[in-house]
Order: C-alpha cells, then sequence, then structure tokens
C-alpha cells in the first residue's frame, strides 16, 4: 500500500497536488515511509498566493480584537491535542518526546503573545504639534506574506511568525519543509475543522526549492520570513529584497560554549551535553564549539567525554531515551564526512559515535554523541555548522582569548559562558558578537516575548521573528498630520 501523498490547503480546501515529483517522508528512526510530499506545480504556488491575496482586504478590515479570537481558539486546539501532536514531531522527524513537548510549548507561547496584538499594534497620537495640528503614526498589514521554514522544529518555527503576521492583519502562504511536512499538515486539518479561519487566510503549500523560488518571486507576495541555512538564507534575501518585498532570513550558526575554570561541574557538564547532543545537535541554537579556559581543561573534558558515551540513544517515543536518530541517511552521511574532515586537519577523535546501532530499529539513521578534540582555528569543523551530536573541543588559556575564538567565528546566532564570576560574566556579554547570549545557560532561546536575535552571517534583515520584532515585520506605519478648522464644521 503506497503511503499518502499530502494535500495542499488553498483557499480553505484540502486540494489534491498535481505534481509529478514526489519526496518520501521517512521515521528517521524506524525507516518506515510515512508519506509523500508532492513537489508542488508553479499553478498551485500561485493557486496559493493568490487565495491569500483575495482574502486580504476582508481580513485586513477585520478589527484586531476580532482577529485575535482566532488565535484564542487555536491555542484551545493545540492544548487539547497537545500529546498527539508532539508524538507527530517525534515520529517524522526523530527528537525524543520530552523535546517535541517542549518545542510545540513554544510554538503555543508565541500565540500566547501574538493574542496581545491590539496594544502590540497600538501606534502613536501627538496633539498640538502645531497650532491646531494633530499628528498620528498608525500601523498597517503589508499584505501576503510566504513562510518558509525548516526541518528541525515543524511545529515551532511556523509559530515564530504565523501568528504574528495573520493577528496583524496579513494572510499567509506557509511552505514548510519537505522532510518534515505532516506535522503542519495535521496541525492545519486542526485549525480548518476546529478553528473556522476565513478561506485564504492561512494556506500551506508543500514542495522544495522551486515551490520557495515562486513564492518569493511571486509579485502579491509582499514579506518573506525564511529559516534555514547560511548559504540559503543569504540566497533568499537578495533574491527576496531585490523585487522589492521586506524579508528576514535566518540562517546557520556556530555556537561556542565557554567553561570557566570556576564553573560549577555538575550542573555545566549537564548543560553542555545537553545544549550540544538535544535534538540531535539539529538546531540553530545547538552548541557546537566547547572552549575551556586555563585549569578548566583538565577538569571538564574527561566529565564531558564521559557524558557523551553514557547518552541513552533510541526512539524518541520510548522510554529513557535521551537523543533521536539523524532525520535522514542523507544528513548522517554528511555529519560523518565532517567528523572525517576533522580528524585529517588534525582533531583528536575523543568519542566516536560512528557506526552506531540501536536494537530494535536497524533501519534508523544513527549517530551517537561524538567529541572532537583540539579543534584547529580556522578548519572546517571551526567554521562549518554540522547540524549533528558532535561537540568540537577547543582550549584557551585566557578569557580574552576565549573571546577572541568566539568572535572569529563567522556566525552570530548564540554564545554561552560557564562561570561563577560576575565580573567575567559582563565582559563576556559586554563583547561578544551574538545575538543571543546565555549565562550559566546552554540554550539561550528567548521567550516569545522577546525578539529571536541573530548577528553576523546568522541572520539577514534587520527585524526578527517573535514579539514586537516581528508586529514591526508585519505592519507598516503610516503617519497622518491633520488639521481641522473650526469653520468647517457645524455645531450639534
Amino acid at each position: 500500500m503506497s503511503a499518502r501523498v499530502l494535500p495542499n490547503y488553498i483557499n480553505g480546501q484540502w486540494v489534491p497536488s498535481q505534481a509529478h515529483e514526489f519526496k518520501e517522508v521517512i521515521n528517521p528512526a524506524t525507516g518506515e515511509v510515512l508519506a509523500r510530499t508532492p513537489f508542488s506545480t508553479p499553478a498551485e504556488v500561485d493557486a496559493a498566493v493568490q487565495a491569500a491575496a483575495r482574502a486580504f482586504p476582508a481580513w485586513r478590515e477585520t478589527p484586531a480584537v476580532a482577529r485575535v479570537q482566532y488565535l484564542f481558539q487555536m491555542k484551545q486546539v493545540l492544548e487539547r491535542e497537545f500529546e498527539t501532536i508532539s508524538r507527530q514531531i517525534v515520529i517524522e522527524h526523530g527528537k525524543t518526546l520530552k523535546e517535541a513537548r517542549g518545542e510545540l510549548r513554544r510554538a503555543i507561547e508565541n500565540i500566547d503573545v501574538a493574542t496581545g496584538i491590539p496594544t502590540l499594534m497600538q501606534g502613536y497620537f501627538s496633539e498640538d504639534i502645531a497650532r491646531g495640528i494633530d499628528e498620528i503614526m498608525i500601523r498597517q498589514p503589508v499584505g501576503v506574506a510566504a513562510i518558509i521554514t525548516p526541518f528541525n522544529f515543524p511545529a515551532m518555527i511556523p509559530f515564530w511568525f504565523m501568528p504574528y503576521a495573520i493577528a496583524t492583519g496579513n494572510t499567509v502562504v506557509l511552505k514548510v519543509s519537505e522532510r518534515t511536512p505532516t506535522t503542519m499538515t495535521l496541525i492545519m486539518e486542526l485549525i480548518h475543522d476546529e478553528v473556522g479561519l476565513p478561506p485564504g487566510v492561512v494556506n500551506l503549500v508543500h514542495g522544495a526549492g522551486e515551490v520557495a523560488v515562486g513564492l518569493i518571486d511571486h509579485p502579491l507576495v509582499a514579506a518573506v520570513s525564511f529559516v534555514g541555512s547560511t548559504p540559503v538564507a543569504r540566497k533568499v534575501y537578495s533574491r527576496a529584497a531585490a523585487n522589492g518585498k521586506r524579508v528576514q532570513a535566518q540562517g546557520g550558526a556556530k555556537n561556542p560554549l565557554v567553561i570557566m575554570p570556576d564553573a560549577d561541574p555538575e550542573t555545566t557538564v549537564r548543560v553542555v551535553t545537553d545544549s550540544v547532543y538535544g535534538n540531535a545537535g539539529q538546531r540553530c541554537l545547538a552548541a557546537s564549539l566547547v572552549i575551556t579556559v586555563g585549569e578548566a581543561r583538565e577538569k571538564f573534558v574527561p566529565l564531558l567525554a564521559q557524558a557523551a558515551r553514557e547518552r541513552v540513544v533510541g526512539y524518541g517515543l520510548d522510554e529513557g531515551v535521551q537523543m533521536g536518530p539523524i532525520v535522514s541517511a542523507e544528513s548522517k552521511a554528511r555529519i560523518e564526512g565532517l567528523i572525517e574532515e576533522g580528524v585529517r586537519e588534525g582533531a583528536t577523535l575523543l568519542v566516536d559515535g560512528r557506526g552506531a546501532t540501536v536494537a530494535g530499529y536497524e533501519r534508523g539513521f544513527w549517530l551517537r554523541p561524538t567529541i572532537l578534540d583540539g579543534v584547529p582555528e580556522g578548519g572546517t569543523i571551526f567554521n562549518t555548522e554540522i547540524f549533528g551530536p558532535v561537540m568540537g573541543l577547543m582550549h584557551a588559556a585566557t578569557l580574552d582569548e576565549a573571546i577572541r575564538l568566539a568572535n572569529r567565528i563567522q556566525y552570530g546566532n548564540m554564545a554561552c559562558i560557564f562561570t561563577a564570576n560576575g565580573s567575567a560574566a559582563r565582559e563576556f556579554r559586554y563583547r561578544v558578537q551574538a545575538g543571543n547570549i546565555g549565562v550559566n545557560i546552554g540554550v539561550a532561546a528567548p521567550m516569545a516575548f522577546f525578539p529571536f536575535s541573530g548577528w553576523k552571517q546568522s541572520f539577514f534583515g534587520d527585524l526578527h521573528a517573535q514579539n514586537r520584532h516581528a508586529v514591526e515585520f508585519y505592519t507598516q506605519t503610516k503617519v497622518v498630520v491633520e488639521r481641522w478648522f473650526k469653520e468647517w464644521t457645524r455645531e450639534f
């Protein structure tokens, strides 16, 4: 029996795709084929954008307080179906159930924040800027927004954008990763059945790069939100901007964690290994370079190696599992190739996670936690986002040297320090060139009421995802200067 071909969701209806090319969606732990993603046709992309464009005028005129009522309903549905959606994330992505639940909770947090749009959209009013003249700044939606999201957080990342876009009065065309499309398909089925958004306000079209390009190039798309690798993010930003669109493009990362000699061993080792190996390292806030300072090397390296070897790898739905598989065979092969390249460049393979198997799941894409010690500065491992469960270890004599190493990295998504010294922590957060900083925190992921910052090659644009940045991105300001002469008005 062939796997289900996922339909597109256009203008409030589920529409079978006329595509001739498909990608199998595979459970990375079991090897089971879950569904087939259609590579939608240009006509289907156009139909989704046209539906969003037709829905925009009426949706824009819907009062903000009425628009957010749909978000309250959306939250209720996601809360009720929380476990079902979380399990679907595990099945198609491979992360653990605990990680999936955390991801979905973050998605719901963004709905929570977006329900405050009636306040967040407030402009400014200034009376009597000159005699009898008032000035007002108001916010209005930009139009149709294209949202293009990656495989690693199939539920969370769409909700970095979608709740804010529709709450501010825009309409949306969403393209999720062709590798993990079943989670958002399930969520959209729930939204369709129980939330009742007007047709065309939110559309879902499946596909790969050509679909993304079709959205970026479409003349009726006003704004593009993207998350993916840096090379693709750079292209998305350039292409969308050249087409006169607003664009926010989140790219890759190479996040350094600095361990000072005075850091608490037990907490630091636990938090650092969770940061490196959580989500099997497949997240843009995963720690991938750990820099020990001074005497911390002798204290922490053996502890980190032990923790890596002891981490329980398996199917994310099984009890006690701490790390799941890699999302695909292709990703696993790429990561293993980078490990080999690191060894060729001079790093020592302290813990080798290659060649892993898990009993009962022999068809899964397994790679156990790995540690490369003595990563050379400026080499492949230093510069490359591995996006897998690989810790690169480097060593610095001083905090100054550690900060220099951190700032040499081309990316600027996150950087963290582990220390009991407040002065060292302040120096680190003040000088390190990254948009998200952690102090004794392994994953400095901003809550939904803060923007998801990123610097350097980790972000292209001006306004990030979440909260006020999202509100500003999906709205444009209009300034009105007005004067009324008394003789033009009649008395009542």
